[in-house]
């Protein structure tokens, strides 16, 4: 038989985990999520690239790679926006080239006042602001773009634009001198047809069930991008969710998946297809040892993924970090005991939680596309 150079790829990756005594699975959940017609991958940064051990993980498991904060605007254009700074983002592509690892790209544009360029509050757009903003995004995105057209097959074009608690709209420096957040958004997904034509362009957001405001209020913006003929492709679910405790199934239980059931189908029902983008489950609120810490993870990540991959319009599920050691939730979701969360399907030693079970077991199960 013969053996593509992803297999050996994935053979050789197992084999240095082995190595180093870390524990490698039999068949990568890229593996798992491929035969379903599906592919699975994680977000990679620079803060852990130099790790080969956590390297070597990616590369057993995984099939695609997003960089984690490096294609971002903030980090290409740190000191203004005529100024262009690709040299995180070269190391994080070339690397995937390199392992025959597939690329999304993340994100053109972060819609959202605290995590735009600092630039952006204090710069002088001159006499026409609309006209300058609209230069300085077509020109961004146009560069980006082309840079990596033939490696980036999907990009994030827009981040967070709606606001999680209102469901309103986000206002930026860039949307006030364009007049309105749709101007900008607008903007960027036609920018970037034009640029890439057969790249999948996906609206990117903070999913949350509970928040029936936010879901609205995305909804608004998905009608809105088909009212005004938007080429936007795909919802990105980051779906950041958090385990209950004492509660089965992590706490997705049937109220929770009857709202996320209307919203995907609300979002399916107008053409769009889905993609889990970032994908962890906080344990912050978990109390006790770690198998019933790692329980409650894994019966969260197989509810929410058996519901959300039974939708057959969803192509990827991406975590938002493949190791404990690495994730960005042990600064920002702290629990009481003051211990690390386990979060990840690895944990951070490199050995495989409970929910790498149960993301291998959704994936085995979910509908071939």
């Amino acid at each position: 038989m013969k053996i593509t150079r992803r297999e050996g790829l994935i053979g050789a990756a197992a084999l240095g985990l082995a190595s180093r005594g870390l524990a490698a699975p039999s068949a990568s959940l890229d593996a798992a999520a491929r035969r379903r017609g599906l592919r699975f991958g994680t977000a990679l940064g620079m803060g852990q690239f130099p790790d080969a051990q956590y390297r070597a993980l990616i590369e057993a498991e995984c099939g695609v790679i997003v960089p984690e904060n490096e294609l971002k605007m903030r980090a290409i254009h740190p000191v203004g926006p005529d100024d262009f700074d690709f040299t995180k983002a070269d190391i994080l592509v070339d690397y995937a080239t390199s392992k025959g690892l597939k690329l999304r790209g993340h994100n053109l544009i972060w819609h959202h006042p605290e995590w735009m360029p600092k630039w952006s509050e204090t710069y002088d757009y001159g006499p026409d602001p609309a006209a300058r903003v609209a230069q300085i995004l077509t020109r961004h995105v146009e560069t980006v773009c082309r840079r990596y057209a033939s490696r980036i097959y999907t990009w994030d074009v827009v981040n967070e634009a709606v606001d999680n608690k209102t469901g309103v709209m986000r206002e930026t420096a860039f949307s006030r001198a364009m007049g309105s957040p749709e101007a900008v958004l607008d903007l960027a997904f036609r920018t970037a047809r034009a640029t890439v034509p057969n790249c999948e362009l996906v609206y990117n957001d903070y999913m949350d069930w509970a928040s029936t405001a936010h879901s609205a209020g995305v909804l608004r913006l998905l009608r809105g991008f088909r009212d005004r003929n938007v080429p936007v492709d795909t919802l990105g679910i980051q779906a950041h969710i958090s385990a209950k405790p004492g509660i089965a199934r992590g706490g997705f239980g049937p109220d929770q998946e009857e709202l996320w059931r209307r919203f995907l189908d609300a979002v399916t029902g107008m053409g769009y297809k889905l993609q889990v983008t970032e994908l962890d489950v906080s344990d912050a609120a978990i109390p006790g040892d770690f198998a019933t810490r790692d329980a409650a993870v894994a019966d969260m990540t197989r509810a929410f993924l058996d519901c959300t991959l039974s939708y057959r319009q969803v192509n990827t599920v991406m975590v938002w970090g493949m190791s404990d050691r690495y994730s960005w939730l042990q600064k920002n979701k702290k629990r009481a005991d003051g211990l690390p969360l386990r979060c990840c399907p690895y944990d951070a030693d490199f050995k495989p939680h409970p929910m790498r079970g149960a993301i291998a077991q959704s994936l085995a199960l979910a509908p071939v596309r």
